[in-house]
């Protein structure tokens, strides 16, 4: 059985160095600042972005650590702009042109989560509009990076609400909206089941958006828990694993911040900061995105765990 971990977008250790020492791929500013520095500032914390990237996934390798997700934030307001007008745009395609090659040369695997204000499925246009600009910028991003047009490379969101009291007419939706997607997004598209009762389960995901459009079902081991759908959790993970085809599966992997603490006044869904209990595979191969808040720190936890 094969697989491999991976955590998501801060490294704790190089983000916690002194602040002229800092390595990050999330330096941004308020929108005021913004407004007063203008696309010029916003060029420059990208291009610093980028570089760390490289830094990063350097780090990564040195620490055998093979996947990764991207920060959603290394164009910072990248909605504001095309990032082609960026002043350092040309510096910015070889920087990122360079961590592609290194991608491939070590043979790392790299995906993105979009925030939750991506509503695909959204009625109202101006919503599912901003959902496609931002989606595009995603697939702006993987391109620069020369990653592979496909899942393996995956891009995930969630559905993210249940429009005019039905899940199928929003499923229905979200699949139309997909259509308007550039084909750097449509490729690479995967969602992921949710952690409320009154959302998507595994199996209304497979039923309603895989079986019409044929995007791969990301599994969420935590907010399985929540939302069930009436499946057991290996019942789902295999649904969900069915999806993929030729492509290495991806799942999600956290657990309980609520327990962790033993705190009752945290959310039982609320991710924990590390791990204490292995993951359960059920027998099968696919690669884990950890969710935990402590990053690579509870991914070298996870590690230790599966080890013993």
């Amino acid at each position: 059985m094969g697989y491999r971990l991976g955590y998501a977008c801060i490294n704790m250790k190089l983000n916690s160095l002194p602040k002229e020492q800092r390595i990050t791929t999330n330096r941004s500013m308020i929108k005021r600042t913004f407004l007063q520095k203008g696309i010029a500032y916003a060029s420059e914390l990208s291009l610093k972005n980028c570089k760390d990237l490289k830094k990063i996934l350097k780090w990564n390798v040195e620490n055998d650590i093979n996947f990764f997700r991207i920060s959603s934030n290394i164009f910072p307001w990248a909605s504001e702009y095309n990032l082609e007008d960026l002043p350092d745009y040309e510096e910015i395609e070889e920087v990122m042109f360079d961590c592609g090659l290194f991608i491939e040369e070590n043979s790392l695997r790299i995906t993105s989560h979009p925030g939750p204000f991506n509503k695909l499925a959204s009625f109202d246009e101006r919503i599912s509009s901003n959902t496609i600009r931002d989606l595009t910028i995603h697939g702006k991003v993987h391109d620069l990076l020369c990653l592979s047009r496909d899942t393996y490379s995956k891009i995930n969101i969630h559905v993210g609400a249940v429009y005019e009291n039905s899940k199928e007419k929003t499923c229905d939706n979200f699949c139309k909206n997909f259509d308007k997607l550039p084909d750097s997004v449509k490729t690479r598209l995967t969602v992921e089941n949710d952690d409320r009762p009154s959302l998507y389960s595994a199996i209304d995901l497979y039923n309603l958006i895989y079986k019409k459009i044929d995007i791969p079902v990301v599994f969420d081991y935590h907010h399985h828990k929540f939302c069930d759908g009436g499946l057991t959790e290996r019942e789902a993970l295999m649904t969900s694993l069915d999806t993929w085809g030729e492509v290495t599966p991806v799942t999600h992997y956290s657990q309980s911040r609520s327990f962790e603490h033993n705190d009752s006044k945290i959310k039982d869904n609320a991710h924990s900061d590390s791990y204490w209990a292995p993951i359960n595979f059920h027998g099968k191969s696919f690669d884990v995105m950890l969710e935990a808040k402590h990053k690579e720190i509870a991914l070298f936890k996870m590690r230790e765990l599966l080890n013993n």
